[in-house]
């Protein structure tokens, strides 16, 4: 039935559905079971039909770009994953001479469209491991810059299907949160507001964050970015450096030995495995330091 409703929203050449995908596929961490359905919306018109088929029929469905930032069950999802990562993925300098991106845009693609347009003030999303939507959702940030600083408006789509252009006051930015997701917004574009530079200058900052990146962050094995959001005050990786949890493993799950901050995928990995692995480095930071550490990473599906 669900295979038939699908097959009967995605009309256009650019639309593309699959029953029983494995999540582990769409993630960054390599970890995840089967989604019920995985399906790209070709356009808005489809987006909408396919989240009034989830609406009308009580379906569960996520909004997934590139699979950062996630860690998705080992049992899958019971429900729809809706990818925008292949139909929203453009960026183009418009003529007010701000920078607009669809939501499946890669940040290292937009950033080097950026230094393409001679436009600086990007830089410091040249490496994170994400899209422009998912961007928006956590207000990402990097290197003491973030989304926040430099987004002007977002184009969202509500639950009922309804687009809206929404200031960047009205997404209610903070540290790695908005209100994107408590009101159900799902973001389609975001426009940003950056300065003239040099188009030397600015490839020589994204080369200097990119080498100081993979001299600290374990980009050598798959994993969701960093774990734990920062505890007012402290770091995380140096909270669990500090707490001798460097190298600790639970299954194929380990806290990395180059950051401490980052739970990495060494090989073979479940969900269940990180799992148990985060709760484990909570209790001895919380027992060792009284900090709770609190997780970055967002979960999808039955663990």
């Amino acid at each position: 039935m669900l295979e038939e409703m699908l097959r009967s929203i995605g009309t256009s050449p650019l639309s593309e559905y699959r029953m029983r995908e494995p999540l582990s596929a769409h993630t960054t961490f390599r970890i995840g079971g089967p989604a019920a359905a995985w399906f790209s919306p070709g356009d808005e018109r489809e987006l909408a039909a396919v989240l009034r088929l989830c609406r009308e029929h009580e379906i569960p469905y996520a909004i997934l770009g590139n699979g950062s930032n996630l860690l998705a069950g080992d049992r899958g999802f019971d429900g729809v994953v809706i990818s925008l990562e292949k139909n929203w993925s453009y960026c183009r300098k418009e003529k007010d001479g701000r920078l607009r991106a669809g939501a499946g845009t890669l940040l290292g693609n937009a950033a080097r469209t950026a230094q393409k347009e001679r436009l600086t003030g990007m830089e410091f999303a040249a490496g994170i491991p994400g899209t422009v939507g998912g961007a928006l959702v956590m207000n990402a940030g990097a290197y003491g810059s973030e989304m926040k600083q430099i987004l002007t408006e977002a184009l969202v789509m509500t639950h009922e299907g309804q687009v809206l252009r929404l200031k960047a006051e009205e997404l209610e930015l903070g540290y790695r949160t908005s209100c994107i997701p408590s009101k159900g917004y799902i973001v389609l574009e975001g426009t940003f507001w950056l300065q003239p530079g040099d188009p030397e200058a600015i490839g020589l900052l994204m080369r200097e964050l990119g080498a100081r990146r993979r001299e600290k962050q374990p980009l050598e094995y798959p994993s969701a970015g960093s774990t734990f959001k920062r505890p007012e005050g402290y770091f995380a990786g140096k909270l669990i450096q500090d707490a001798g949890l460097s190298g600790f493993s639970v299954g194929g799950a380990q806290v990395s030995e180059k950051h401490c901050g980052f739970v990495i995928n060494r090989g073979g990995a479940s969900a269940a495995d990180v799992l148990a692995l985060c709760e484990h480095v909570k209790k001895q930071v919380k027992d060792r330091f009284g900090v709770e550490l609190e997780l970055e990473i967002k979960r999808l599906g039955d663990f």
